[in-house]
């Protein structure tokens, strides 16, 4: 079974492409938590970001190249999105393949943290 974002880079697994590019692949989340959702994976396999070295920190820099590219295609860079990594168990990943979350499409994305 493997890796699910691995499975859908390798398009076993179905799903909405928003963007791709030699690094990059996202996609729309299945459970949308705002109008705009859109996951953002590096097509190399890494956990978490205690996983990122010097050798690969150019993960994060491609990542964040497509979220810009990935805002504006969705029409959400002019009013401002959220941009959120779960990372490790108490930061709520459930997935373990570094992503993004893109959120936008609201005037007010809510508080940062829900209490």
């Amino acid at each position: 079974m493997g890796c699910l974002f691995c499975n859908i880079i390798n398009g076993t697994t179905p799903s909405t492409k928003v963007y791709e590019n030699d690094s990059v692949y996202a996609f729309e989340d299945i459970n949308p938590q705002a109008p705009v959702h859109v996951l953002v994976i590096h097509k190399s396999h890494v956990e978490t970001i205690e996983d990122l070295t010097a050798d690969n920190s150019s993960i994060m820099s491609d990542i964040i190249l497509a979220v810009k590219e990935i805002a504006r295609t969705k029409g959400v860079d002019r009013k401002g999105y959220r941009v959120i990594i779960n990372n490790g168990p108490a930061g709520g990943q459930i997935i373990w393949h570094l992503h993004v979350h893109v959120m936008g499409g609201r005037d007010d994305m809510g508080p940062m943290v829900v209490r």
